[in-house]
This record gives structure tokens, sequence and C-alpha cells, in this order.
């Protein structure tokens, strides 16, 4: 009220009243003050000022580039939507587009206050983050975190899995291993890389950025044709099972077998590593167990104010299937 008050040269208790629907302004100003609020990007809404009870919504954002019609993210929120439903919770899903990210426009739900807490799926802007925080709505982010997000998130031990995965590859004869996955994109990613980084160093493997290839555009995450190295590893360590699939058909389009010439591992055990031919050895991630965690953390955070769950690592495995070959002989 006091930013539209200097915008329009009037006092604070002139703007009360024209919001509220009060006497003392006349239609005209009331209007104009409206409208200025508006134009500002300022809602009013009189109900929350008098909200009492809790609404039992639940909502649940994640980034427009991650979803599509196979997004990881959907087993997570059709496992969220359970068990809210057996709390008596309802679960209200937002895709965030671009342009809200950029802009920094919350759903209007959540402006309004007409939800008693949030999870966020993946990754977003430090500057969303910020104005979903300073909302003070009970918020649990999930697979996902930083330094803005040091507590009350859940995340898989992306870093451990794939230190496991490439000591597999190890294991099996492979010394020129490949990472694929764009490293500034999330922080699951990097979690994924530095695991593979990790496992390189201790066996006394170099690291070569030339081995280090990106599969998706930064801002859009729009996916890219792997840029292949000159020099050829005899395995690839890829972020996803997605990204595994699609590299599995460019090798072969390119005169590669897998695992026969080329080994590649995927993450996640989504529904690419059964599609894939051959299928593919990848990462079991516990997403039912996940979402648990997360709805069970973010209604004891509603249900008491103070309650902070800090971040919890979930651990995985490695589901051994037909994309790697041993080179031990």
């Amino acid at each position: 009220m006091k930013d539209i008050a200097e915008k329009l040269g009037i006092s604070i208790v002139a703007v009360s009243k024209a919001l509220s629907g009060k006497p003392g302004v006349s239609e005209k100003l009331r209007t104009k003050i409206r409208r200025t609020a508006e134009e500002m990007g300022y809602h009013y809404d009189p109900a929350a000022k008098h909200k009492s009870e809790r609404s039992s919504n639940i909502a649940v954002l994640v980034a427009e580039r991650y979803m599509n019609e196979d997004s990881f993210y959907f087993k997570f929120f059709r496992h969220i939507s359970k068990l809210l439903q057996v709390s008596e919770q309802y679960a209200f899903f937002h895709t965030i587009s671009k342009s809200e990210e950029e802009n920094v426009s919350l759903p209007d739900v959540i402006f309004r206050q007409r939800v008693d807490g949030m999870i966020v799926l993946g990754q977003i802007s430090e500057k969303y983050i910020s104005a979903v925080m300073g909302t003070k709505i009970p918020t649990v982010f999930l697979d996902f975190y930083n330094e803005q997000v040091c507590t009350d998130c859940i995340i898989f031990d992306s870093f451990y899995a794939s230190y496991e995965m490439t000591n597999y590859l190890i294991k099996n004869g492979h010394r020129n291993i490949a990472f694929v996955g764009n490293i500034h994109a999330t922080s699951s990613i990097q979690d994924r890389y530095l695991g593979y980084a990790k496992s390189l160093i201790e066996h006394n493997i170099p690291l070569s950025n030339n081995y280090v290839l990106s599969d998706r555009e930064l801002e859009t995450g729009k996916w890219l044709t792997i840029e292949l190295p000159v020099v050829m590893p005899t395995a690839f360590v890829c972020n996803c099972d997605e990204t595994a699939y699609m590299l599995i058909n460019q090798l072969r389009s390119s005169g590669y077998r897998v695992p026969e010439d080329i080994s590649v591992t995927g993450f996640d055990n989504s529904v690419y590593s059964e599609m894939s031919d051959p299928s593919i050895t990848t990462i079991e991630v516990n997403a039912a167990y996940m979402a648990k965690l997360a709805v069970e953390g973010l209604l004891q955070k509603i249900k008491k104010g103070s309650f902070s769950m800090g971040m919890v690592h979930v651990n995985g495995r490695i589901v051994f299937k037909n994309s790697v070959r041993s080179l031990n002989y």
C-alpha cells in the first residue's frame, strides 16, 4: 500500500480504504488505485485477511523445462498425490512456465495464501526460490538443493550412486569412460558428475574435459545432439535414462553397437531403460520413499511452525541390465 500511495501521491489510508471497499474515497479514485495496484503486480484479497481455517490444499510446483509426457517427476507427483489423499489433503499441481520463472510470478493460489504448504520438485531459479520462501508458506524441496535451500529438502544420493556405477564399469575393465550431462543444469547432475569424477580419481584415471559431454541446453532444458569425442571411450555414464536412450540410438546411427563396442549406463530406472534395445543398466531411485518423506515432513511443518527436517539423503541401487560389456578377458 505504501508503494501504491507513493506512486499516486496520496495517503496510505486512502489506498487501504479503496482496496478494502470502505467509504471515504471517490469511486474515480478507488478505480484508479485498484488499476494502479494491478499494473504494479499487487493483488488484494480481503478474504485472506480473515482466513483462520486451513485449506487442505498443497501446491506441487515444477519447472516447465523438466516436464514431458514421460517425465520422471510425474512419478513423484503420483506418489505425493496418493499420500496427501490419505491425509485428507489435496494436491494442486502447477507447472512453472519459463516466463513465470523469469518474471518471478507465483501462481495465484499461492500469492493469495490459498494453500497450506508447498513441495517444489526439481531445480528452479534463485529468484523464484526467494519468492517461494518469502511467502512464509511451509515448503519442502524435493530432488534439489543449493546454498539457499540447505534445510527442509529430500534429495537422492546421486553422488554415491554415480560413484558406484563408475566403479562397476571400472571393475569390468573400462578405463576410458565419458560422462554425459550438462553439469551446470541441475544440482543432481552436478552430483552425478562428481561421483563419476571421484571414482576415476580413486583409480588413478585422468579426468578429461573431452569426456564431459552436454545433453541439453542450460536455459530451456531442450535436448541436444550429443557431440561424440574424436577418440571414443569404451563406456558412457549418462545422467539419466532418457539421455542414455538417445545416446544409444545416436551410437547405432554412427555404426557402433551397444554393448559390443561401447557400454552405456543410465540413471532413474525409468521407462526409457526398458524401451531401449538393449535395456539399460541403471540406478533405481526410490521415488515412493522420497515422496513419503517429503509429505510427512511438510505436514509436520504445517502442524508445527518451528519444525525443520533438515537435508535428508536417500540411497539407491544399481539395476543390472544389458547395456554393459565386461572387458576382462
